[in-house]
Formats: structure tokens, sequence, C-alpha cells
């Protein structure tokens, strides 16, 4: 959803603090007995994200109980045993911040750590007895009688704008060739070769890549040195050559010059380093 926060203009950084955000919210409801499998889900729904924008490093802090808060003695030891056991069926060392937890529930944050060794908390897990109290929410159990669901809210990236300040700086704007907006732009050496790239974009679009053809009037030399300052993944050269042999020449970001290949086979190789990478838990 759409946050709002009316954040003095002193504190507001870049897309690193704003005032306003999106935030991919999520309100889990379930039963007393399912919150420990529940968490254990979003657990390895967070580290699976991180895993997949490079983020290697992730640690987990888990807050109890405030001196000011509602619910019970007995509901707030029942939910942090849940949320410590979920953490302990995966393995997984914490850290343990005693007096830290919202008011409402305790909680798991997630902390990771970008390429210049900062950390960024982004996704939570928190249990909230408030809601369910305040919106009378209610199931019928196994004795036939009214009970109060638990609610577990959490985010995965939190603020999406945040999040993007984070990979940006993280990546240095050269992004991973599945995550970049532009991952391959055709450059055609002079007028006579526009078409010919055209169609050489026209392939790599057919085949799901996101791709521009630098028809600007310019020179080869100055067109390659732009492309390779916006660190696009992938460029292809197209001249008479190319045309003549129906290839292109293709040049990697931070690799250089590949050689020249058909255009089965660039688009192919361009086409598989773009995937989105697989990973596990």
């Amino acid at each position: 959803g759409l946050v709002h926060r009316h954040e003095l203009s002193g504190v507001l950084h870049g897309l690193f603090r704003v005032r306003s955000f999106t935030q991919d919210d999520a309100h889990l409801y379930c039963l007393p007995e399912q919150v420990e499998d529940e968490v254990v889900g979003v657990i390895e729904l967070v580290r699976r994200m991180y895993r997949t924008f490079g983020f290697q490093k992730v640690h987990m802090e888990l807050s109890t109980r405030p001196d000011k808060s509602i619910g019970t003695a007995e509901m707030w030891e029942r939910a942090e045993a849940a949320l410590a056991k979920a953490l302990e069926r995966l393995g997984l060392e914490y850290q343990l911040n005693p007096g830290d937890g919202a008011f409402y529930g305790p909680k798991i944050d997630f902390h990771i750590e970008d390429v210049m060794g900062r950390t960024w908390q982004c996704a939570t897990c928190q249990l909230d007895f408030a809601m369910p109290d305040r919106f009378e929410l209610e199931y019928i159990g196994e004795d036939n009688q009214r009970h109060r669901p638990v609610m577990l809210h959490r985010t995965v990236l939190g603020s999406i704008e945040r999040f993007l300040g984070i990979i940006i700086e993280h990546y240095g704007g050269a992004f991973p060739a599945w995550l970049a907006p532009v991952q391959v732009v055709a450059v055609p050496v002079a007028d006579r070769h526009v078409d010919y790239a055209r169609s050489v974009a026209a392939e790599l679009a057919a085949a799901g890549l996101r791709v521009e053809v630098d028809e600007r009037t310019e020179s080869v030399g100055r067109k390659i040195r732009d492309n390779e300052m916006l660190k696009i993944p992938f460029m292809l050269i197209v001249g008479d050559k190319e045309v003549a042999a129906g290839t292109v020449s293709v040049r990697a970001h931070g690799q250089g010059d590949l050689g020249a290949m058909s255009r089965e086979v660039a688009t192919a190789t361009i086409a598989a380093q773009a995937q989105m990478p697989s990973t596990g838990v």
C-alpha cells in the first residue's frame, strides 16, 4: 500500500527517506498452532527474494515484549516461542533484542548488507494481537467455540522506493542482465545499417528481452562509449561485415568484445544470461 509520512525536509534523503512510498504489506491470518509454519514460510520467502537480488549476507533479529504492550503474558510467551522455533527450525542464527518488540506483538527483523558493508533493515515479520481484537475477527474452532485468529504482518522488500535505492547503490547501476531496465542495445555503425539493427532487435524482443536500437547520428565510437557509460549489459554492433554475414558483434559490459556471433547464437546466449537466477533457501 501507499504510505505517507510528514517527514521534515532536513531528514529527507533521496530514495532512502521520503514522504510518500509504497510498501509490500501483507497480513496473514492463521490458527495459533499454525503460527510457526507460517513464519517459516515468510522467512523462506524473504531469504529467497534477497538471494535473487544478490544479497548474500542477511541477519535476523528477534524482538520481544516491551514494557508497554497489549495482550497477556501467556500470549506473548507463546508468540515469542513460535518465532524463535521457526528460526531454529531453519538452522538460522539470530540476535535477541529483549523489550524491542512492537506494543502489539513480537517481531523478526531482517537486515541485509550491501557491497559497501552498510546494513539495511528491510523485511519484517510481526505478530499482531491488536487488529484481530479491534476488528472482532473470529473463527469456529474444533471445539465448536469462537476464537480469535492470529495475524502475521509481513513485508519482504519494505519500502519499494528505498529498496530500489539500495540495489542501485549495491550494483553501482551495473545491474545483472535479468534486472537491467534495458538488457541489450543494437548499435548500427551507419544509417544504412539501421534496418538490419531493427530486425536484430525484433528477434531479441521476440525472445523476451528488453532491447533498444541506438539510431543517433553519432560515430560508432561515441555510441559504444555512451552505452558503456549507461552500463547496459550487452551491445550488438552491426556494420557492413555483420550485415553481409548475417551476424552481430557482441560486447558485454565490463568484459569487452566477445566476438562475432550468428543472430541465433547471440539471442540464445543473451537470453540465457538474462534469466532470473534460481535460488534455494
